[in-house]
């Protein structure tokens, strides 16, 4: 299945999940809780705070080696807006990508999704767990880590 079908088939649409597509365009759900909404709102406000311009973008696909992936938050720069728009799935990834962890999400899962998103040009990856710690990571690896609560 390709992006273009999942995000235009009503089936799928106002769904209490996230949906993603491995490599082979087959459909990947993950459940999200109200914790999980919560984190997302209070991560993109304080990427909004830190960065001022640029846009905030919840639930922001991205097309990586291994399927659409999407980021639960990502800050993408008025230079990345003006060059890639909001083109559907982005072909490469804005500055910021920000994963909201579950329970259902392995270590394994989560350290691929950030390789991923480093692969396809983020600058920085935030893992944030449900408790709103967040771990910071760059292309030299983790470069951070905040026991700060969110919210």
């Amino acid at each position: 299945m390709e992006w273009a079908n999942v995000i235009s088939n009503p089936l799928l649409q106002n769904l209490p999940f996230k949906i993603e597509l491995n490599k082979w365009g087959k459909i990947l759900m993950s459940p999200a809780s109200n914790n999980h909404g919560r984190l997302q709102y209070e991560v993109g406000r304080r990427i909004n705070r830190q960065k001022g311009s640029g846009k905030i973008i919840m639930k922001c696909s991205i097309k990586t080696s291994d399927g659409v992936k999407v980021a639960d938050v990502a800050w993408a720069s008025d230079a990345f807006i003006a060059k890639y728009g909001y083109s559907t799935p982005y072909i490469k990834a804005p500055e910021i990508c920000v994963e909201i962890t579950s329970p259902s999400n392995s270590a394994g899962e989560i350290e691929e999704k950030v390789q991923l998103y480093l692969a396809k040009g983020a600058l920085e990856v935030w893992v944030v767990n449900e408790k709103g710690q967040t771990a910071y990571y760059t292309h030299e690896g983790q470069v951070a880590s905040s026991a700060e609560v969110l919210g």
